[in-house]
């Protein structure tokens, strides 16, 4: 497990074919087994192929437009972003009403899932980035309005999915866990 962990990366570069239902199934299934409070199970999926997936780079367009006007560049370049993404995951996080405690445990669990599938993405020969910012819209009410979340849920994150364009073999710079920790 080790091994799979410092293998991981972040894949943003990927090949045009679709990614298969039966894998993306199976991606689903690998969140759902990811520890959550009280048995919760506080995450949704949404997921954006085909003709959803060239509405959300609209939403996107709109969006980086509006935030960027004069810098062109930085919107062309935001885009490639998701133009090249067969599969895009939309992820949010039930809210839970009058318990910010529960919620924001809500949330780690979806970061727990989250990281469940990115696992079973590279076994299953997948690529995968989590976005949160920019072109992720997680902050942004456009794409919570475009697919249709309640207001009890909140974006946790929007997952660019396919198959790796190219294979990264780089090692990952980590600092080592004995400067990020105290024993008591």
């Amino acid at each position: 497990m080790l091994e799979a962990l410092k293998k991981r990366r972040a894949i943003r570069q990927f090949e045009t074919r679709e990614v298969e239902r039966e894998k993306i199934e199976t991606l689903l299934e690998a969140a759902t087994y990811a520890p959550n409070d009280r048995m919760r199970e506080p995450w949704h999926f949404y997921i954006l192929q085909g003709d959803s997936l060239m509405q959300y780079e609209q939403v996107a367009l709109d969006y980086l437009q509006k935030r960027f006007p004069t810098k062109p560049h930085l919107v062309e370049g935001s885009m490639e972003a998701i133009t090249q993404t067969p599969l895009i995951i939309v992820v949010t996080s039930a809210i839970v009403d009058g318990d910010e405690g529960a919620t924001k445990d809500n949330t780690f669990a979806v970061s727990g899932a989250i990281m469940s599938m990115w696992l079973m993405a590279e076994q299953l020969g997948l690529g995968m980035v989590w976005r949160t910012r920019g072109v992720g819209l997680v902050h942004e009410t456009a794409l919570h309005t475009f697919i249709g979340a309640s207001d009890k849920e909140q974006l946790i994150g929007t997952l660019c999915i396919g198959y790796p364009a190219e294979e990264i073999t780089s090692t990952k710079k980590r600092t080592p866990f004995t400067e990020k920790t105290t024993w008591l």
